[in-house]
């Protein structure tokens, strides 16, 4: 599938939202893409993860992780798709972790997935654990990369669109300064 049909479906899906919301990095925006609307559609999470994973088709990948809450499924169906065995990392006393028994095994070769990335905080934390296990990175596939490819993992990364969306730093957000109401969407909580 090329960008144009990728971002239809995102369309078609509502992923897109407007509004001010406050990004997993601490940064404001006026957009937010919520990759859930379209993760939710089975089949729609079966072409994603089948476009993400042939991406990485030649690199003998043997297991997916994902940040929780957002790479899980597409974690799952990229890893479906390479015949792997899938992961997800969670947050636990604002740190991530691997939990549930999960782990990986010295020279495990391990591709991280993620739905958007912004400026790859989420990534990164799941890399460095991943590393301090021992595992070997081979490569990062994200469903949107929203830094338009100004995030460097160090490994081949594949995005299947990327959309340049502003964000701010708090203390220099418009939105903020024009009195509109603050959203942490996705799992956590509003703001006031």
């Amino acid at each position: 599938m090329n960008q144009k049909e990728i971002l239809d479906i995102l369309k078609e899906t509502g992923v897109l939202m407007e509004g001010h919301f406050r990004l997993t990095s601490g940064r404001h925006s006026g957009r937010y893409l919520q990759c859930a609307q379209v993760l939710q559609y089975p089949n729609y999470a079966q072409i994603i993860g089948k476009e993400i994973a042939d991406k990485f088709a030649d690199l003998e990948i043997d297991t997916v992780v994902g940040p929780a809450l957002g790479g899980v499924i597409i974690a799952y169906e990229v890893a479906r798709a390479l015949g792997a065995k899938a992961l997800f990392t969670e947050r636990e006393d604002e740190k991530m972790r691997m939990r549930r028994g999960f782990c990986v095994s010295e020279g495990e070769k391990i591709l991280v997935v993620e739905d958007v990335i912004t400026t790859g905080g989420s990534v990164n934390e799941v890399t460095e654990i991943l590393v301090r296990d021992g595992a070997k990175v081979m490569g990062v596939g994200v469903i949107v990369d929203r830094s338009a490819g100004r995030v460097n993992f160090g490994v081949p990364t594949h995005s299947l669109i990327s959309l340049e969306i502003e964000s701010y730093s708090p203390a220099e957000c418009p939105l903020c300064q024009q009195g509109i109401p603050l959203v942490k969407p996705g799992s956590r909580e509003n703001e006031s």
